[in-house]
């Protein structure tokens, strides 16, 4: 998966625009990161890239950026 392709998956994982995410956002200023959403970018991780999260490592990250480092998407 591609950098841009992360993003936009998680554009619409957080309901917002296509193109709005560009890595720097924090999590916690992202209204629609919640328990539902990290479930669903815990399954697209996996089903996308074959990388297994835990929720551990998941609420380690505080920025989009850091969820694309987890995930193994390189900048």
């Amino acid at each position: 998966m591609t950098r841009k392709h992360f993003l936009q998956s998680m554009d619409k994982l957080v309901e917002l625009p296509r193109g709005t995410l560009q890595g720097p956002e924090p999590l916690n200023e992202l209204e629609q990161w919640n328990s539902m959403s990290m479930i669903g970018f815990i399954a697209m991780a996996d089903s996308l890239n074959r990388v297994s999260l835990s929720v551990t490592e998941i609420m380690n990250c505080s920025t989009v950026a850091d969820l694309l480092r987890v995930a193994g998407i390189q900048s």
